[in-house]
């Protein structure tokens, strides 16, 4: 470790490698609620892919693993410092390099947060549609995690906006992927294969990021319904409405009386409709047009309501700000109440309803509260699960992945699997795609040194497994 460390320094200078008092204890860790953790040996702070380059090659010659973080906003364990390795910190790789106005494009270093490329484009009327409920959010981290968020359902996720990027392989050697273009069929598509691998198949260094007109003016609609089929089953006809919805989203009665008693907000929902409602849809619609807007929200709410909602609110502009930012703060609510686990498991959107039944069974058989909210439009259901018990949680989180899988779903929507569902997703994955990716992981990092555990067994774990 000495001799990595003198190498580190002679490149980068006593100022950016930091070692031992001098870490801060952000740099420890994500927002996982199971993860282990400890202090990272080495953190650097590098200027440039060239740099980083350099930091992979001391780290083949010395055999350490090596994380990228960026915010560290995380809920997988992903991008937590691994035990005699080097933390690579990116607060000061963090410049818009362009806003390319003409071709609606952002060219942005991985530090850069969500809030602060929101902020530099909003004087040119544009957006990056990327809000995965923390503007912290580094754009590096939202690659890495394939980020999502309440507004996947009209714009995507985060791989339908990255163009191109420019990373380091785990050889040390720096490559480009894409450009400035929305199409190409020129090759493998690396871009794509990079977006979402959690930094464990190369370290990116910039990104090509794909942005959108700002629309002006936007209304939020709240239908409180009876249950959350009746809301499953209103999605659908909702999205073929033409509608158009910016965000669609259900929460659970539970959830909702968390959330927004977290933040002392009340929408002036009556008490018998409250007393009625065990979950509630939220759609949020946005336009140039303020009269075509309303003309939307009028169609809108008598289509709700023909659909079986109880009532149907058009929030203020402010009670609407407060309840999308109390949704995208759901997880500190849950956190703040105790929940063991929060996950994120996505199935077809038809068949949230009976997900949601499995899991209710589950609840119910192991002694678990399980609450929930969730992007109703994409079929991504994010569960808070209360189990103090540890055996008996990993029982229920794998019962809870079993049953979406089964119904055509994924172990993650949009979180990742980083540390914490690792076991999870190695369980129930087709071990020929396994094997596939830990192949496509040895062309990219043969020495297994980026963020070894996170999605795949290290490549020691690998070795003892094969001998």
């Amino acid at each position: 470790m000495l001799g990595a460390l003198d190498k580190l320094i002679a490149l980068l200078g006593p100022a950016r490698v930091l070692t031992g008092t001098d870490v801060g204890e952000d740099d420890w860790h994500d927002e996982s609620l199971v993860a282990h953790w400890h202090a990272p040996d080495v953190v650097v702070l590098p200027h440039s892919a060239a740099e980083i380059a350099e930091v992979i090659t001391i780290a083949r010659d010395f055999a350490m693993p090596v994380t990228a973080r960026g915010s560290g906003t995380g809920l997988a364990g992903a991008c937590v410092p691994r035990e005699g390795g080097i933390l690579i910190a990116f607060r000061e790789m963090a410049a818009i390099i362009d806003i390319d106005v003409e071709n609606q494009i952002a060219v942005v270093q991985p530090g850069v947060t969500l809030r602060e490329l929101d902020e530099a484009l909003l004087r040119h009327g544009l957006v990056y549609p990327v809000f995965p409920g923390e503007s912290s959010a580094s754009a590096g981290g939202s690659v890495a995690t394939n980020a999502g968020g309440m507004r996947a359902v009209k714009y995507g996720v985060t791989r339908h906006q990255v163009l191109g990027l420019e990373a380091v392989l785990g050889t040390g050697e720096i490559i480009r992927t894409g450009g400035k273009f929305v199409k190409a069929t020129s090759g493998y598509d690396l871009t794509q294969l990079i977006v979402g691998s959690e930094g464990t198949l190369a370290i990116v260094t910039e990104a090509i990021l794909r942005l959108y007109p700002r629309q002006p003016h936007a209304a939020t609609v709240l239908a409180p319904f009876r249950t959350v089929a009746e809301i499953a089953s209103a999605v659908p006809r909702i999205v073929q409405s033409g509608a158009a919805p910016m965000i669609l989203e259900y929460i659970d009665m539970m959830t909702m009386a968390a959330i927004t008693a977290a933040r002392g907000l009340e929408l002036g929902i009556g008490t018998a409709v409250k007393e009625a409602a065990l979950a509630y849809l939220v759609v949020v619609l946005e336009s140039r047009d303020p009269a075509r807007l309303d003309e939307d929200i009028e169609s809108l709410g008598d289509l709700i309501t023909t659909l079986g909602a109880l009532d149907v609110y058009v929030l203020p502009a402010g009670a609407a700000a407060e309840l999308i930012a109390a949704r995208e703060r759901a997880f500190f609510a849950a956190k703040a109440a105790g929940a063991n686990e929060i996950i994120d498991t996505v199935v077809p959107r038809a068949q949230i309803p009976e997900f949601l039944a499995h899991v209710s069974g589950i609840a119910q058989d192991t002694g678990s509260m399980i609450l929930g909210c969730g992007h109703a439009g994409d079929g991504n259901v994010h569960l808070s699960v209360f189990q103090p018990d540890q055996e008996q949680l990993e029982r229920v989180l794998r019962s809870v992945f079993e049953a979406g899988v089964a119904l055509g779903g994924a172990v993650s929507g949009e979180h990742g699997i980083g540390t914490d569902k690792r076991s999870h997703f190695l369980a129930l994955e087709n071990p020929a795609k396994l094997a596939l990716m830990r192949r496509i992981k040895a062309a990219f990092d043969p020495d297994g040194i980026l963020n070894p555990g996170a999605m795949l067994e290290p490549l020691a774990e690998l070795s003892v497994a094969a001998g």
